[in-house]
């Protein structure tokens, strides 16, 4: 059976509820939600229920049900739990040409409610007709990822406009078109900020103007977090629908890549230690030369983009030269490679700070500072840092970090064929050459990283037995 969708006005209508426990709640809140005047009939009313209409905010209908209270009804919903009292319920609507919904009971309902993804005003529902709605919850649940929570706002700016854009654009196909740049042009981006009134001023100049709207380029830094594409956010995957073209790190894998717009341009702008290397200045001409073509610009990083992701240099750069940026923060290495391991980076007992530091390029881990190096209780997040493991060691325990000190190194952090090697401080360059320790890889230093051994849930976990540690005074410090 076909139904015809519907969306109702039941702002100031008396609307009856027949139930009062929790499934009845539910339905009272979305009704009083649309504006209806609420009757709930019911013998006993469950708590959150009894308070509303002790405070006069839904009217109760005290006993069992009646056909009476049908009485100037314009829908009711049947929420008793007993099918044949619903049953009797809906015949009577029937009678008097009332819309009734019986709660998961297709066949006695005329009116079915349906998964509702709300950005309102814009409203978008999906129904199976009563016959899946847990199917109909996951299609809202896929819409919720791409559904971008500014259109909502969008629409009641164009609602408040309507009437100008019809006289500006009499024509319907330019009036389309209008519509079309509302959404791809600054506009959406500008409520997307939080910026409402430059939104609208944006607006009102494009009615004013006689001359076609050109196409401005963008460029979005979006960060890709650590691997995982469950760990994409949703401005991420709104930003990857939207690209014309796509200017990517080399760790960003294909599952990633995948999610993009088919038909958008994919350029690899990645660093290889010992390949092929794209210079950080010809990826900012990249971005400048397919912005000012007019184009929405994703520069996808892994991790976050301002986390050693030289984000911070791309933004300088493109704002120097007057193109329109924003940032959609990814989640970095240490938060999702240590969440992967089962490690708490702070712990009441163990870790009061946190301390991310990168030791890639020739001299970061010389300068790493004596604070980062020995401050007590302080989980430290090495980055980059399996090249350098040896030096690192050194210069912890120099610095008067216990030999003992748990460390976890994690391979390939949140990606299927994740590794967390665990020990200890003194043994940490021996079980990064015996377990062949690849990057990209995280290392932890410090007593929260022990939590790897109990809790590591994903992935490969290798346990090295400690061994005795060698004396201070035998290590050599660079």
């Amino acid at each position: 059976m076909k139904l015809y969708p519907l969306f109702a006005d039941l702002n100031g209508l008396p609307v009856l509820v027949v139930g009062g426990g929790s499934v009845a709640r539910r339905k009272v809140a979305a009704l009083r939600e649309a504006g209806a005047q609420v009757r709930v009939g019911a013998p006993r009313l469950e708590a959150e229920l009894a308070r509303l209409a002790e405070g006069g905010e839904v009217t109760w209908l005290r006993g069992e049900y009646t056909s009476a209270w049908l009485d100037e009804m314009w829908l009711v919903v049947a929420a008793t739990g007993e099918r044949a009292v619903n049953a009797r319920i809906a015949a009577d609507a029937g009678a008097r040409r009332i819309l009734a919904n019986v709660v998961d009971d297709a066949v006695l309902s005329r009116f079915h409610v349906p998964a509702v993804i709300d950005r309102a005003p814009l409203m978008v529902a999906i129904s199976t007709g009563g016959a899946a709605p847990a199917l109909a919850s996951r299609v809202r649940e896929m819409l919720e990822r791409v559904l971008d929570h500014a259109l909502g706002p969008l629409v009641a700016l164009a609602q408040r406009h309507r009437g100008g854009i019809a006289r500006r654009f009499a024509d319907l196909s330019e009036r389309r078109g209008f519509y079309g740049w509302l959404h791809d042009g600054p506009v959406l981006k500008l409520l997307r900020r939080a910026r409402p009134v430059d939104a609208e001023r944006a607006l009102l100049d494009a009615l004013r103007t006689e001359l076609a709207m050109p196409r401005k380029g963008s460029v979005i830094l979006v960060g890709a977090g650590p691997g995982d594409p469950g760990l994409l956010t949703l401005s991420a995957l709104r930003a990857l629908g939207q690209a014309d073209v796509i200017l990517h790190d080399q760790l960003i894998g294909a599952e990633i890549l995948a999610m993009a717009r088919r038909d958008a341009e994919r350029i690899d702008v990645g660093k290889r230690c010992g390949g092929r290397h794209v210079p950080q200045e010809q990826t900012h001409e990249l971005m400048l030369a397919h912005a000012r073509a007019g184009r929405r610009v994703v520069r996808l990083k892994g991790g976050d983009p301002f986390v050693f992701g030289r984000g911070g240099e791309e933004l300088a750069f493109l704002r120097g030269h007057g193109i329109d940026c924003e940032i959609v923060p990814g989640i970095t290495a240490a938060v999702a490679c240590a969440a992967y391991a089962g490690i708490p980076l702070t712990h009441r007992e163990h870790a009061q700070s946190v301390c991310l530091v990168t030791a890639h390029g020739k001299d970061a881990a010389e300068t790493l500072s004596d604070a980062m190096l020995a401050q007590p209780r302080q989980t430290l997040a090495v980055y980059m840092g399996v090249e350098r493991i040896g030096m690192l060691t050194a210069r912890l325990l120099a610095h008067g970090r216990d030999p003992l000190t748990p460390v976890a190194l994690i391979e390939h952090g949140s990606l299927p064929r994740q590794r967390v090697i665990a020990g200890e401080l003194h043994d940490l360059p021996r079980l990064a050459r015996e377990h062949a320790v690849g990057t990209p890889a995280l290392l932890i230093v410090g007593e929260v990283a022990a939590f790897a051994r109990e809790h590591s849930w994903f992935g490969s976990l290798v346990d090295d037995a400690p061994i005795a540690p060698p004396q201070l005074a035998c290590m050599e410090v660079a």
